[in-house]
């Protein structure tokens, strides 16, 4: 069962709608009911509450307003998740350069050509 802080993915109709983390679950005076505060990650932030069962928390399809929908938790994936042919980030080859780098100072930009200190 999802728990508080965990974020969870929101569907609507088997779509994707909105993150959200849950900020506070509290039994219902009804056996198995959960009040369930959502801090919905969107701009502007919206905070709600929703009265759910344990088994929706837990990822199960309920209704509402007609519309199906489905709370699922968001995991974080690890590297050894990634496909085999990605090499995992900071793993990455730096490019080679045949030249140094030449730094151009922003400052000496403003001055008069006149100004510039000549290049060594």
């Amino acid at each position: 069962m999802a728990v508080e802080q965990d974020i969870v993915l929101i569907y609507m109709e088997d779509k994707p709608l909105v993150f959200a983390r849950i900020e506070d679950i509290q039994a219902d005076h009804k056996p198995g009911w959960y009040h369930v505060k959502l801090l919905m990650l969107q701009v502007p932030l919206q905070v709600v509450t929703w009265i759910l069962r344990d088994v929706y928390i837990d990822g199960e399809t309920f209704t509402m307003g007609g519309k199906e929908m489905r709370l699922e938790k968001v995991v974080c994936p690890s590297i050894q998740d990634a496909p085999e042919d990605e090499e995992p980030p900071g793993d990455t080859p730096k490019p080679t350069r045949e030249q140094p780098a030449q730094v151009i100072s922003l400052a000496d930009r403003k001055r008069k050509p006149s100004e510039i200190p000549p290049e060594e």
